[in-house]
């Protein structure tokens, strides 16, 4: 058995054994023609918004960022 095939079966035991399970997460590919202008639309849209700034100030007044460098 190759030492790659191996490893990835340990990991995956041991993902297993401590009660995760493995997701796969999809991303927007930034490279697609378009992309940079539809997320510049939708950070628009997020700080047009009175209610996303009320939750952003209450998530930052709750933050701890004392050890950040």
């Amino acid at each position: 058995m190759a030492g790659s095939t191996k490893r990835g079966r340990n990991y995956r035991a041991k993902m297993k054994d401590a009660d995760l399970k493995p997701a796969t997460i999809g991303v927007p590919d930034v490279n697609t023609p378009g992309c940079a202008e539809q997320l510049a639309r939708e950070i628009e849209l997020v700080n047009a918004d009175a209610d996303s700034q009320r939750v952003m100030e209450e998530m930052l007044a709750l933050a701890d960022f004392s050890d950040w460098k």
